[in-house]
């Protein structure tokens, strides 16, 4: 990714890098935000403290909210290089951010477990992570036929492990919002996997996942946003609204139409669909986004906004296919980051797709 990756640009403003706390936008006050972060149900720390290296959980003076583990890197014998997603941009993204002295290596959050098979059943079916044993329903999912011929172990080890630990990411992600008001999980976003299957490189659905054991530790918390701007429709957590009739869900979904998946069922649940077509520019895609994002908040005030922040729109993108420029992929970030802070409402990104 480099330096034109556009999660460098979001990270808010610090006055000092050596200072997370001066860096982070604090909830404070009678906010939406403010009044869930107060009232957590008393398993909340235990669980969330789970998934980093310190028992006591994440040090706000030395840390910022931004979540990553090498682990997130999937990389064996050259089998990650026969697909077009670049599975080791997570390493890439953080030593771009080092190189720049945007943060130090400590500043992040690690993440340091994977999530148990009872936190998967929240959201999950028993079938379908049982069919994850089969090497065949992993090739199908990755898109990756070798994964066909592995023992399944190796599977496990070297392709759905950095996937749990990502989902991992995304789940702790959200009390790091609610408690600093944003978070960056440095992976994650596997926005066409739902509870009852997988598919498009998305294994575990981390987002659902993640506002699921939110709304379980946080009684108070009722309503999602869901800002999908990938260049892929977001149908994973689509069909999760609709399994689940989760009327406190919203979605604001900008997707290119003429690309996978071309779900149309899963387009039910989405409550602001716009579709775009191959070669959108800057101009077109950032006036829509804006004027969306208004609708969005007139019909909807989030308790936390999930932003899915796919870098597939970048021009270039084979599998996007849209002509989106690299300062148009920044502004894009910043404008999704001004609109939450605007209205005081948490935010979690997470970076999704990118194929180049």
């Amino acid at each position: 990714m480099g330096d034109e990756n556009p999660v460098i640009d979001t990270i808010p403003p610090s006055s000092s890098s050596s200072s997370s706390s001066s860096s982070s936008h604090v909830i404070t006050g009678t906010t939406p935000a403010a009044k869930i972060a107060a009232e957590p149900a008393p398993s909340a720390s235990a669980f969330y403290n789970y998934f980093t290296d310190d028992e006591k959980g994440v040090d706000y003076d030395k840390q910022l909210p931004i979540l990553y583990s090498d682990r997130y890197n999937i990389s064996f014998m050259g089998i990650e290089k026969l697909h077009p997603f670049d599975s080791c941009k997570y390493r890439n993204i953080v030593a771009a951010l080092l190189k720049s002295h945007t943060i130090k290596k400590n500043e992040l959050v690690a993440v340091s477990k994977k999530p148990s098979r009872e936190m998967l059943l929240l959201v999950h079916t028993t079938e379908y992570l049982d069919s994850l044993l089969k090497s065949i329903t992993v090739a199908r999912i990755t898109e990756l036929v070798v994964c066909a011929a592995l023992p399944n172990f190796l599977n496990r080890w070297r392709v759905l492990d950095p996937m749990l630990y990502a989902t991992s990411g995304s789940i702790l992600a959200a009390k790091l919002a609610i408690e600093k008001g944003w978070s960056i999980n440095l992976s994650g976003g596997y926005h066409h996997a739902c509870g009852y299957d997988g598919g498009g490189f998305c294994v575990y659905a981390d987002i659902t996942l993640s506002y699921a054991h939110m709304r379980q530790h946080y009684p108070t918390m009722n309503s999602v946003m869901i800002i999908d701007l990938d260049a892929h429709q977001g149908n994973g957590h689509e069909r999760d609204k609709l399994n689940n009739d989760d009327t406190a869900v919203y979605i604001l979904d900008i997707f290119n139409s003429q690309i996978y998946p071309q779900d149309h069922a899963a387009e039910r649940a989405i409550d602001l669909p716009v579709k775009i077509r191959c070669g959108t520019g800057d101009a077109e895609y950032l006036n829509l986004l804006e004027t969306n994002l208004d609708i969005a908040i007139r019909n909807r005030t989030p308790d936390v906004i999930y932003y899915n922040a796919g870098t597939d729109i970048l021009i270039g993108d084979p599998l996007g296919q849209l002509d989106i420029s690299p300062q148009g992929v920044i502004t894009r970030d910043e404008m999704v980051f001004r609109f939450a802070r605007r209205h005081s409402i948490p935010i979690v990104m997470m970076l999704s797709g990118g194929y180049q």
